[in-house]
């Protein structure tokens, strides 16, 4: 998956896997957390971009985690998938 982080303020990559995270395990609980192979893959933070690695069987369970998030360290933010794909070649680099 390819996040566009949205925000005024720039966040590292651990602070963004950390708010994925939590919201993933707050809505399908640490069972339901571990059945999705959430990974990062990529980040920058100057285009505010991540990449991140799902199994497939829970790329929607993933979406609607990443969808609920509405701040990093207490500042507003919004994350949108960008893009979905089978492979990370496919993703390829936003413009």
């Amino acid at each position: 998956m390819l996040l566009q982080i949205e925000s005024g303020e720039t966040f590292t990559q651990d602070e963004v896997m950390s708010t994925i995270w939590k919201a993933v395990t707050k809505l399908y609980g640490e069972t339901g957390a571990s059945k999705t192979g959430l990974s990062l893959i990529e980040y920058d933070q100057m285009q505010r971009t991540a990449t991140v690695r799902v199994l497939l069987k829970a790329a929607g369970p993933a979406r609607a985690s990443i969808a609920s998030v509405t701040e990093i360290r207490g500042r507003p933010v919004a994350l949108h998938v960008l893009k979905v794909s089978g492979s990370i070649r496919g993703l390829g680099k936003p413009k």
